[in-house]
């Protein structure tokens, strides 16, 4: 293990498809336990749809913006307590029943969601779907890398980045297909319970995962399924491997214990679990605080703040930046197992800093052009009609329409072109109505710009940077990086820091627009994101092409961040201290 992972053997893309087309029982395992990956992209991606005609069913959430956040970030909330009981799960029942439990949960929140009568029930719809993906978040790619050869084990694992990212091009599609349809975003969440009966009957008839078979004494069934995934001579290899961590975890079942306290004790005293939390709970935080969820679950609401009004414009654009997503997790499969996962991860915090700049100056020039407000125009809408807090204000001439939306009034532009002046109003139905039948267009959300589709363009930017590293990596890295005896509750404390995180952003993204602007929003979302490199720079080590015990060994010999190679422990400084004194 000297030199760390430069001792690793690059891996093509072409490996991989040597052995998936040559064994299709790989790609079987792959596909049918990425389902879960479908099911996490799509619940992400077909809120920030449904939310638009949720607002039109359920006056209450149109008008307050903080029940807007809890319908949305519920699920988040759901997820956080399925990734921490995920842990749990699969050390203790398995990876394929913790599969087959999330679907059940799943399905039964999307069944609630869609008979909602009040926003309340599909609050919990919401956080019920969230623990099913939760739990499938973290068990997904644990089960793919636990079921795949290692020289392609990295674009295995992708297989669930790539579904996620179809899972969110899916939801946008439906979103797309029930836009007319009465019951619009009821048929949109209820969809959602098909895949996860799919990969239900699909799991039944799959094996468990092979080291969780050897991990609890059933070495004959775990070496025929390994027969049926490796290469004949490698078999004994992983075997050996195998055999050597379970004779060291019983060595340390004592100092281990059993109970979940104990077990987190145990964790945080190995110096290579502890390195290994600090690279992976580093990854997944990223993930979220780099802002990607502000795209996937306010999408068309982040378009209309560019100053596209249609709904189903908005929802055909969020539907192209999905589709990039998806070609950005095809990259990373092509890519990861050659360049590995540290430096994909670096390069995309790099282009995503420099789009979410990029964002920021775009969104600060719309909001600095946006258009005047005619007050001639605006009062001969009525008294009733016309913003309450414009007809207050003392200098009522300076407004322009983004002035008029901070006032959480609307805007009803002219018919002539986006720059023209337009009418500030209040934001009803009834008035909006009006604002229609004169065939003007009614901005709520963002004012009209002529760099809108400049936003858009640069979101498909940011999303093509994202993907391929930060997308993808982070569930890749955190299924390999801890030992076999503590993969499940090392992984559900990582799925639980991205949730977390998740929960934050999607909680606060639509208050901090308000506060801030949407140009002062993403350049926070920038700063973030500068951190996060620095810190993935400093603790996240290469572990492409490495066995899982091997990344265990390079963990308990850490990394020099500047060149990747290994650093001694202290108990070997110590040692060579006292060979160099006797000497």
């Amino acid at each position: 293990m000297e030199g760390g992972p430069e001792a690793a053997s690059k891996q093509e893309f072409t490996e991989f498809w040597r052995r998936a087309t040559r064994s299709p029982y790989i790609m079987r395992l792959a596909l049918s336990a990425g389902i879960g990956g479908l099911l996490f992209g799509y619940d992400t991606g077909v809120i920030s749809g449904a939310l638009l005609y949720i607002r039109e069913d359920f006056v209450e959430v149109d008008k307050k913006l903080w029940l807007q956040e809890v319908i949305v970030s519920m699920a988040v909330a759901g997820a956080i307590i399925g990734a921490a009981l995920g842990g749990w799960m699969n050390d203790r029942l398995g990876r394929k029943t913790s599969i087959l439990g999330a679907d059940i949960v799943f399905f039964l929140g999307a069944i609630v969601m869609a008979i909602a009568p009040a926003p309340w029930v599909l609050v919990v719809g919401r956080i019920l779907v969230g623990f099913g993906v939760g739990i499938a978040s973290m068990t997904s790619p644990l089960y793919i890398s636990e079921a795949s050869p290692t020289a392609i084990r990295g674009a295995l694992v992708c297989i669930n980045g790539l579904l996620i990212t179809f899972g969110q091009f899916l939801s946008y599609l439906i979103n797309l297909a029930f836009t007319e349809t009465p019951g619009t975003w009821r048929w949109m969440l209820g969809v959602a319970g098909l895949p996860a009966v799919v990969q239900f009957v699909l799991m039944l008839t799959l094996p468990e995962s092979p080291r969780w078979l050897y991990n609890q004494g059933l070495e004959k069934e775990s070496r025929e399924i390994l027969e049926k995934i490796y290469d004949a001579d490698e078999i004994e290899g992983e075997i050996n491997a195998m055999r050597e961590a379970v004779e060291q975890e019983k060595q340390q079942e004592g100092l281990i214990g059993q109970t979940l306290g104990e077990k987190m004790k145990a964790a945080f005293s190995n110096v290579a679990v502890r390195r290994g939390l600090y690279a992976g709970v580093t990854a997944q935080v990223a993930q979220q605080f780099v802002g990607i969820n502000t795209v996937m679950y306010y999408s068309p609401t982040i378009v209309q703040f560019a100053g596209i009004a249609s709904k189903s414009t908005a929802l055909a654009l969020s539907l192209v930046t999905s589709g990039l997503n998806a070609v950005g997790s095809i990259l990373s499969m092509l890519c990861i197992d050659k360049y590995g996962r540290r430096k994909l991860m670096l390069l995309s915090l790099i282009a995503i800093i420099v789009c979410l700049l990029t964002l920021t100056g775009v969104f600060y020039q719309a909001a600095t052009t946006a258009p005047p407000i005619d007050n001639v125009d605006t009062l001969s809408f009525g008294g009733n009609a016309t913003c309450q807090a414009y007809l207050d204000a003392p200098n009522f001439s300076s407004w322009n329409c983004m002035k008029c939306l901070k006032a959480e009034c609307a805007f009803c532009a002219s018919t002539g072109g986006n720059n023209l002046p337009g009418a500030c109003l209040a934001e009803t139905k009834d008035v909006r109505a009006v604002c229609g039948e004169q065939k003007r267009v009614w901005f709520s959300d963002g004012c009209p710009s002529k760099i809108g589709v400049l936003a858009v363009i640069v979101l498909g930017l940011y999303i093509l940077a994202y993907s391929p590293g930060m997308g993808t990596v982070p569930w890749v890295l955190n299924s390999e990086i801890y030992p076999l005896r503590f993969r499940g509750i090392c992984g559900g404390i990582a799925a639980v820091s991205n949730w977390c995180a998740n929960l934050i952003v999607s909680l606060t993204f639509l208050s901090l627009i308000h506060a801030l602007g949407a140009a002062g929003t993403f350049l926070l979302f920038a700063g973030f994101s500068t951190i996060s490199l620095v810190a993935i720079y400093l603790l996240v080590p290469e572990t492409k092409g490495l066995q899982f015990e091997e990344v265990e060994k390079l963990l308990q010999k850490g990394f020099n961040p500047c060149n990747c190679t290994n650093l001694k422990t202290d108990e070997e400084k110590a040692n060579e201290e006292k060979a160099s004194t006797s000497k």
